[in-house]
């Protein structure tokens, strides 16, 4: 049994992860951490990192950016392994990731569903074949009105990838009306779609000569990400130190 502590336990995704592990017989959490203190838990919750004693093999991380540097130097100081899940942090605070990850094991991902980090390694596999034979690539992804950024990061994520398993650097297109001009040879279209309360959706086009083929991610619910990252806290339980990621997960099943 892994025992689990959960860094931003009264959030969304926090008691999202807290019913998946109430389901889940392989991983129990033991002790969860937030400020707000206000929702009853099956398992003590301390105000901050510093304050919890529990012993723990791993840490699941869905709080805010000002709470990773606490966490950080909780988990390097007591050599639990930590599943960072939150986004927005600062290049200082990447700096320190990197830093942790030479002392303990530290697995952080842009995106924590499983599907897609399968749809990145199918993607890489596609690119391979097909962008040299000539098919052009399109990225088109969906998400809810309240997202602010666009394109999305999983979508670049999804972009990084084919760029990483091609020998010639891809440009990116964001927004073709900026400029009136034919699709260049060599790049990668990425539109972007905000729309009522879409959770997510990611689509990847191979457009070659009279064959198109579409590769599509779709999110019904934020749980996706609660599933890949209690996967991903069971996968690095244990783990000695280093960088991990979302693949090493896949690659473990």
């Amino acid at each position: 049994m892994v025992r689990m502590i959960m860094h931003g336990c009264n959030g969304k995704m926090g008691q999202v992860i807290s019913e998946i592990c109430r389901a889940d017989e392989e991983i129990e959490i033991v002790a969860g951490v937030d400020p707000y203190t206000g929702k009853e838990n099956p398992y003590p919750v301390f105000p901050n990192i510093e304050e919890c004693k529990v012993e723990a093999d791993v840490v699941v991380d869905f709080a805010a950016a000002p709470a990773v540097d606490k966490l950080l130097d909780y988990c390097v100081a007591r050599q639990v392994p930590v599943v960072l899940c939150t986004t927005g942090l600062s290049e200082a605070q990447l700096a320190r990731v990197e830093e942790a990850g030479r002392q303990v094991a530290v697995l952080k991902s842009a995106n924590m569903s499983l599907g897609i980090n399968m749809l990145l390694d199918l993607l890489q596999k596609a690119a391979k074949v097909l962008a040299p034979a000539g098919f052009d690539m399109e990225i088109v992804e969906k998400h809810h009105n309240q997202k602010v950024d666009a394109p999305s990061g999983t979508a670049l994520a999804l972009a990084d990838a084919m760029n990483a398993a091609l020998g010639q650097e891809y440009a990116y297109q964001y927004d073709r009306t900026q400029e009136r001009k034919k699709r260049e040879k060599y790049e990668i279209g990425i539109q972007a779609v905000r729309g009522g309360n879409i959770v997510g959706e990611h689509e990847v086009i191979f457009a070659g000569t009279d064959e198109v083929i579409e590769i599509k991610h779709t999110a019904y619910s934020k749980a996706i990400f609660g599933k890949g990252a209690v996967e991903a806290a069971k996968f690095l339980a244990g783990k000695p130190a280093g960088k991990y990621s979302m693949a090493d997960v896949i690659a473990g099943k």
